[in-house]
């Protein structure tokens, strides 16, 4: 609980500024929800209300740009701030999970699943990551061109497949992606829309929606219907729901609960991850130094595969990893509804407005970061980063609601990287990194780059 949004009287602070842009860009600045908010903090400062239309339409929404803004959003309680926003709304279209609850059903389902996402947990079931990408190093040809977005998502599906549902996905995997990011899109391009038709009208959409939901839930059935045929098998999460009752009536989770919680593991695991790996080698394949740093440190280990217990020795890949977060955060914007009236950094905000948290904003702050634009991982060694405020860094969110997977995450990611820069170097050929949003932050197209492999 924070001081500000908690227990302040709202009525005793000034409501926020309205963003006095004109309407087209207020609009762009939602819908493009990354860059926007930087433009409408630098126009109407870190805390800021926008009206696109009548609010029985579109609902009044405040950008928050500010540390103690996301703080006092983030960290709020859920009597005052709930996962009530449209976005959260639409995408129960994916199913009820940890992701979209709102409170009451969630405190009980995250409860539950903490303890399997603990650090000492989650360490039993990360060591995939290594074998899986030394198999994509050995598979791309010296010399040759590759994707690395495309080949980064291919390796983190194999390795959510194999690590916490218990299955080879194998040539799967290259084809899941494709239906993972049509089923984010449709339900966030709903949530932007002023006026939604009814989600069961047969539309084209819709029906492209439903198609690509039907391939996912068949990898979830297969694991599924695998662990009940053999309950030994090395299938952590699936387990752990299996064996999850509910609190309040002590009785196990239906098997739509179950496969509802599978499928975000599913989506957001990998999608996640193989963002920030495909950003990481991108930015070093334009900075040799800072790779063969990564190289380096990787290669001291010794000639064998990396295990988790070698993550504390790979310190500057850490750093690399982090950066990559800050320049390109899984969540662009983090979103929450205000059940009441609540006070963010000083302003007072009605109940029933939409708070966006504006990570990507905060994150290329010149106020908050030197020289923001820069890749430098250096900004994340020990010395430099005492002292900086916890709240200007969200890459997984922050409070009671952040991301239940960040330790497996970035265990992934950092032994991925070390894996891949030990064995290849890369070299970039794009000198921009373009974004897309179908709902956290992605490529938006191809990532070229050339690979050779070290001697």
């Amino acid at each position: 609980m924070t001081a500000t949004a908690q227990v302040a009287d709202p009525q005793a602070h000034p409501l926020a500024p309205w963003v006095t842009l004109p309407w087209l860009q207020r609009l762009r600045a939602v819908t493009a929800y990354h860059t926007g908010a930087e433009r409408i903090r630098d126009v109407s400062g870190p805390v800021a209300l926008i009206k696109l239309g009548p609010r029985r339409i579109t609902p009044v929404a405040a950008m928050v740009t500010s540390p103690q803004g996301a703080r006092d959003v983030l960290a709020g309680t859920d009597a005052a701030i709930d996962k009530e926003m449209i976005v959260h709304v639409e995408s129960r279209l994916h199913g009820d999970n940890v992701f979209n609850m709102a409170h009451e059903q969630w405190l009980p389902r995250r409860r539950a699943l903490q303890p399997l996402f603990t650090k000492q947990h989650v360490a039993t079931f990360s060591g995939h990551m290594a074998g899986a990408a030394e198999e994509l190093a050995a598979s791309w040809a010296s010399g040759r061109q590759v994707d690395l977005d495309q080949d980064c998502r291919t390796l983190t599906l194999r390795v959510i497949g194999r690590s916490i549902f218990g299955l080879e996905l194998g040539e799967r995997a290259g084809q899941l992606g494709p239906h993972i990011t049509r089923i984010l899109l449709y339900p966030s391009r709903r949530a932007l829309r002023p006026v939604r038709v009814p989600a069961a009208l047969p539309t084209p959409a819709r029906w492209r929606f439903r198609k690509s939901m039907a391939v996912i839930h068949q990898v979830v059935e297969e694991a599924l219907t695998a662990f009940r045929a053999d309950p030994s098998r090395d299938a952590p999460l699936v387990r752990r729901l299996v064996q999850t009752t509910d609190p309040a009536t002590g009785q196990p989770l239906t098997d739509k609960a179950i496969r509802d919680e599978l499928i975000t593991f599913l989506v957001a695991g990998h999608d996640t991850t193989a963002t920030t790996l495909t950003y990481a080698l991108w930015a070093l394949g334009h900075h040799t130094q800072m790779q063969d740093r990564v190289a380096a440190e990787a290669s001291a280990l010794g000639p064998r595969m990396l295990t988790v217990d070698d993550v504390p020795h790979l310190s500057y890949t850490v750093q690399v990893i982090h950066e990559a977060l800050r320049l390109c955060p899984p969540a662009a914007a983090i979103g929450r509804l205000a059940m009441t009236d609540i006070v963010v950094d000083g302003f007072r905000i009605p109940a029933g407005t939409n708070l966006i948290v504006g990570t990507y904003a905060l994150h290329r702050d010149p106020a908050l970061w030197d020289d923001p634009q820069r890749f430098d991982p250096d900004r994340f060694a020990a010395h430099r980063s005492k002292g900086r405020n916890r709240w200007q860094y969200l890459p997984f969110g922050a409070g009671p609601r952040s991301c239940i997977g960040d330790h497996f995450a970035m265990l992934e990611a950092t032994l991925g990287l070390a894996t891949l820069v030990r064995a290849v170097e890369i070299c970039s050929i794009d000198d921009e990194f373009p974004l897309a949003l179908p709902f956290t932050m992605t490529a938006g197209g191809p990532i070229p780059a050339t690979v050779h492999h070290r001697a």
